[in-house]
């Protein structure tokens, strides 16, 4: 006879007494959302993904033979020039010595601004570790980092005083951790937060009201790319045009890792938002789409630019922001058309 035909059948409900805290349902731990956890994870893991090896030797190997195609050719242009005319020559030397400088600074240029991202990376995922672990000696360390590197920011200057006089009373790691987000990040939020309502509007604007072929892909385009370096700045990133780039990757791999359900449902909100003219007007919905699709963009990227996650303020969402940004818009194009 098994284990399990010794045990008594149950004919009824399991009725289980408990007693002291295990009796408040308040105490209880949350019931996690599995769906919400897997995409977050999902979409920082393709976010902080490096390329493989194969891929970066190959980018290299074709990276150089171009770079030395080019500087051959250079050389070769320069020595038939001066076979040619001297003075054309010397001229054409020279032009290749400014050419190689500004090629220089502009390399040290964006890989400061490489640097500049990757602490920020790094602040982000200290910050974590630090609450996770309710380490108070390593959540001091990142309110540290993060502190100097806002200490030449006007906008920040009333929070920074006001952390250094209510840190020394903190002695958790993750009331410390929110107590750092409020005061330093709230400014910087909400200068991010109307950089990304600005370039919704615009994007929204222009495709309801420029009637010309690939004219609102354009201006997405560069709205987008304008507000990524935009929000880089803000949070201290200060981007380059590579960085750029190399952020926009980041972002659009994070919002794949969300799932285009989760997407797709962010976005119900903002496109009803659009109201009658919305529905009426085909030039007027899609307005309202790519506007909320360059939120959704911008919203991202304030993520993967900020030094500290979303835990003590509220994360910003698609719906409240385009809405935000598109109030009275349309209902002003829509009083118009009547007149």
């Amino acid at each position: 006879m098994s284990p399990l035909e010794d045990q008594p059948r149950l004919h009824g409900p399991l009725m289980q007494e408990y007693e002291g805290d295990a009796a408040d349902p308040g105490l209880a731990d949350a019931v996690p959302d599995a769906g919400a956890a897997r995409a977050l994870h999902t979409a920082a893991f393709l976010a902080q993904r490096r390329g493989s090896g194969f891929k970066r030797f190959a980018l290299w190997v074709f990276g150089s033979l171009f770079t030395l195609v080019l500087s051959v050719s250079a050389w070769n242009f320069v020595i038939g020039l001066f076979s040619a005319n001297n003075a054309l020559g010397w001229l054409a030397f020279v032009l290749l010595i400014l050419a190689l400088f500004v090629v220089v600074v502009l390399a040290g240029k964006e890989l400061m601004a490489f640097s500049r991202m990757a602490r920020l990376d790094k602040l982000r995922v200290a910050a974590a570790e630090a609450r996770l672990a309710a380490d108070l000696k390593a959540a001091r360390a990142v309110v540290a980092s993060i502190a100097s590197l806002y200490t030449d920011r006007a906008d920040t200057a009333w929070g920074r005083a006001r952390l250094a006089e209510r840190e020394a009373d903190v002695f958790d790691a993750d009331a410390l951790l929110s107590l750092a987000e409020v005061e330093l990040m709230a400014p910087l939020d909400r200068a991010a937060l109307a950089e990304v309502e600005a370039a919704a509007r615009q994007v929204a604007t222009v495709t309801a009201f420029v009637p010309l072929a690939l004219a609102d892909v354009a201006t997405a385009l560069y709205s987008n790319l304008k507000l990524i370096r935009r929000l880089s700045e803000i949070y201290g990133g200060r981007s380059g045009s590579m960085g750029s780039f190399r952020l926009m990757r980041r972002v659009f791999s994070a919002l794949l890792g969300a799932g285009a359900i989760a997407l797709a449902d962010d976005l119900v909100g903002s496109v009803a938002s659009g109201g009658i003219l919305a529905k009426i007007s085909r030039r007027f919905g899609e307005g309202v789409v790519n506007g909320a699709l360059t939120a959704r963009v911008g919203l991202a990227a304030m993520e993967l630019s900020r030094p500290m996650p979303f835990v003590a303020l509220p994360r910003p969402g698609t719906s409240a922001t385009t809405s935000r940004a598109l109030a009275g818009l349309f209902g002003r194009a829509e009083k118009a058309g009547q007149e």
